[in-house]
């Protein structure tokens, strides 16, 4: 598959993408090496080899769905530019 300069106008159009006239050629050339790319990558004879989405036999551990309060207040309050007690101060924004 080839691309034409109307085409390549078109699809920066559709982007909307800003493309100069003098920038038309170039990005042309780059396209259609892409496209190229692509049409060798479809050649590659894929049978017999199984897709690799969703991690194949690897799975993820799952570990126990519970609501905890992370008890890392101290930690997390220790970043704090200013605080009131065990909570973060804030300037008042609304009078």
């Amino acid at each position: 598959m080839s691309l034409d300069t109307a085409t390549v106008r078109r699809v920066a159009s559709l982007a909307r993408l800003r493309v100069e006239e003098q920038d038309l050629p170039r990005l042309e050339a780059e396209l259609n090496g892409i496209l190229g790319w692509i049409e060798q990558l479809q050649a590659v004879d894929t049978s017999g080899v199984e897709p690799m989405a969703g991690g194949g036999a690897e799975r993820l551990r799952l570990r126990e769905d519970k609501v905890t309060d992370g008890d890392l207040q101290q930690q997390v309050l220790a970043n704090a530019p200013d605080r009131a007690d065990t909570f973060f101060a804030v300037p008042k924004v609304v009078e």
